[in-house]
């Protein structure tokens, strides 16, 4: 069980780092891959979002290879069989955020379907 629950956090860590790269970003239907047809987000600003709109974001550039989010103190708890609990700080042009999102294993593989950023002044 300890090997499964392993592999369930590794899958979750590796899906929230792709959806984080500018190249993957650029690709809205890269994203829709990641995301859960009911995923929300509550972002650090306050704003519900849901995957339409998520999508105007994570395509507009704002994340390149030139100015890339800063990950920290990424972890991960398998709360129940197929689903992930995922924490980690982010920085990202000296905005800091701390960011809590749920992954949960559909018959496409894992996909994000919560998320949630809360601004950090550390």
């Amino acid at each position: 069980m300890a090997q499964e629950s392993a592999a369930a956090v590794r899958a979750a860590i590796e899906g929230e780092l792709r959806l984080l790269d500018p190249e993957v970003r650029a690709s809205p239907a890269r994203v829709l891959e990641l995301l859960d047809p009911e995923f929300t987000e509550i972002g650090a600003s306050g704003r519900r979002w849901d995957v339409e709109s998520i999508l105007t974001v994570t395509s507009d550039g704002s994340v390149s290879l030139e100015s890339p989010v800063e990950v920290r103190e990424m972890s991960g708890v398998v709360l129940a069989p197929g689903v992930v609990h995922l924490t980690y700080f982010a920085d990202h042009q000296g905005r800091r955020v701390w960011r809590s999102s749920l992954w949960r294993l559909t018959e496409t593989g894992w996909r994000m379907y919560f998320h949630q950023g809360t601004p950090s002044s550390s």
